[in-house]
């Protein structure tokens, strides 16, 4: 009977142990897994903070790229501007200065004119006057490709833009505020008025 009592008792016993060590091995396990766990967050917080630096660091990248993109754009503008200013500019300064350089060649031209005018049936024929005709022809072609153009006025309406009236005629033969003789030509460069010309109008 007191035999029985001892098994009794050591069974009891080993199965406290049992228990014991099964409940031991749980918590190590549980915390080996609550320090797994506390890992992967810590992990995970890491990452999420490494992708904002990298987010942040892109970020001021193509900040700095927009910048310089707009920078650019805006010099590139100001550059064009510029340069159309300049070829405005030069284009200004050439045709002054080619409209002064024809300003002083039309009293040139005119004073061909009144010399050819001055001669004589028997003097066209010799060779100063065909020599005279030629450097005439020569100098007129010139201008006319330089865009050099003579004013029609004679039998035209008169207009201010083109004419200046410097006499009044009564003319039955001719309408009203017509030009009836040209007294000086005149002259136009690329759609300018050079030199006005010099009419007689009529009525």
């Amino acid at each position: 009977m007191a035999e029985n009592e001892k098994n009794i008792n050591e069974d009891l016993a080993e199965e406290e142990t049992e228990t014991v060590a099964s409940e031991e091995a749980a918590e190590e396990v549980a915390a080996e897994e609550t320090v797994e766990d506390a890992k992967d967050t810590a992990e995970s917080d890491v990452e999420k903070e490494d992708d904002k630096k990298k987010n942040k660091k892109k970020d001021k990248k193509d900040q700095l790229i927009e910048e310089l993109t707009d920078k650019y754009k805006r010099s590139m503008a100001e550059f064009e501007n510029y340069r159309r200013r300049t070829e405005k500019e030069k284009a200004a300064m050439f045709e002054i200065g080619a409209k002064s350089i024809i300003e002083k060649l039309l009293p040139v031209v005119d004073n061909f004119e009144r010399g050819l005018s001055s001669i004589s049936e028997e003097e066209k024929t010799s060779s100063a006057a065909d020599g005279m005709d030629k450097i005439y022809k020569q100098l007129t072609k010139m201008l006319s490709e330089a865009g050099v153009n003579e004013i029609e006025a004679e039998g035209a309406e008169f207009n201010p833009d083109f004419h200046n009236a410097v006499m009044h005629v009564d003319d039955e033969e001719l309408g009203e505020n017509v030009v009836a003789e040209v007294l000086q030509k005149g002259y136009t460069y690329k759609d300018s008025v050079v030199r006005h010309s010099m009419v007689k109008v009529a009525n």
